[in-house]
């Protein structure tokens, strides 16, 4: 009964009230549901990035990759909030410009680059760095990064990682060249917290850093050599990458042909599939390795 008129409503008025008062729970229920969808194949979805990574095959990898990073970045429409799915863009947007597109067509690998690092830029401010590290002065940018915690070490590696391979093919750009100084703030902050992060890619990074460059410039060869071999005491040397990067970067910024050589010609030799969850990255380091090799006589 209506306890204003004692009349009693109509069936249908009962249902249309009825329907009124769900239909929020519904349109809640529906905006939710793609959600609840992504967050349900979590699981799945770390798992074929495993069966990717022990991918020997590197066409079958080149033709693979773009279809799952447009099906990332499709769940994050669904899911912005995810961090977990922000890095996993970062990381799958880094190896493919690296991987297949660097040594072909550098413009579109800077293109590239700056997409993976929209996404760990993103994850690094859901980590609580809310600073832009392009734009930010070198005080500001370093306390925000001394208050990150452990949890904020793959958005630091992510973001340095993206925004340094975007800044080595932009060399000519004087403003590209000046942002190089961030990502070493944020890769320092990756050492101090966890130096075993991604097989000891921070290491690399700063064997790179110090290594790629004339001592004139900020180049330091004795500091880069102690990065790379920290590199490979932390992976056990069965990431082939660090031979790699050592051989194009530091060898050649050293005049050292022999170790050069020694370098390329151990990644010739080792089976990729010496530990099967880095068989892509060694695959693709074997690759690099066939191309430089073939400069040498250019170089030395």
């Amino acid at each position: 009964m209506n306890s204003v008129t004692g009349m009693r409503f109509p069936a249908n008025n009962r249902l249309h009230r009825l329907c009124g008062a769900l239909l929020p729970l519904l349109l809640l229920s529906a905006c939710s549901m793609g959600t609840m969808v992504v967050r349900g194949t979590q699981t799945i979805l770390d798992s074929s990035i495993v069966a990717m990574n022990r991918e020997t095959d590197l066409d079958l990898a080149r033709a693979a990759i773009p279809a799952n990073l447009k099906l990332l970045e499709g769940m994050l429409v669904e899911d912005p909030g995810n961090r977990a799915l922000r890095l996993y863009a970062a990381e799958g947007f880094y190896g493919y410009a690296y991987g297949f597109v660097e040594i072909e067509d550098r413009e579109r690998a800077k293109q590239l680059y700056r997409r993976c690092y929209e996404h760990a830029h993103l994850a690094l401010a859901q980590s609580g760095v809310s600073l832009d590290p392009e734009a930010s002065p070198e005080n500001e940018l370093e306390a925000a990064v001394a208050g990150a915690g452990k949890a904020a070490v793959p958005a630091l590696f992510w973001s340095a990682s993206c925004l340094g391979n975007w800044v080595n093919l932009n060399r000519d750009n004087p403003a590209g060249i000046a942002e190089l100084s961030s990502t070493a703030i944020l890769m320092r902050r990756v050492l101090e917290l966890d130096e075993t992060f991604y097989y000891g890619g921070a290491h690399l990074f700063f064997g790179v850093y110090y290594g790629g460059r004339s001592p004139l410039f900020g180049g330091d060869f004795e500091r880069s050599e102690q990065h790379f071999r920290r590199a490979h005491e932390i992976n056990r040397e069965q990431l082939l990458l660090v031979d790699l990067l050592y051989a194009e970067y530091l060898a050649r910024q050293r005049l050292d042909r022999d170790a050069f050589h020694t370098r390329l010609t151990r990644i010739l030799e080792t089976p990729v599939n010496l530990n099967p969850d880095l068989a892509l990255i060694n695959s693709i380091a074997r690759q690099r390795a066939g191309i430089l090799i073939k400069s040498e006589d250019d170089w030395f």
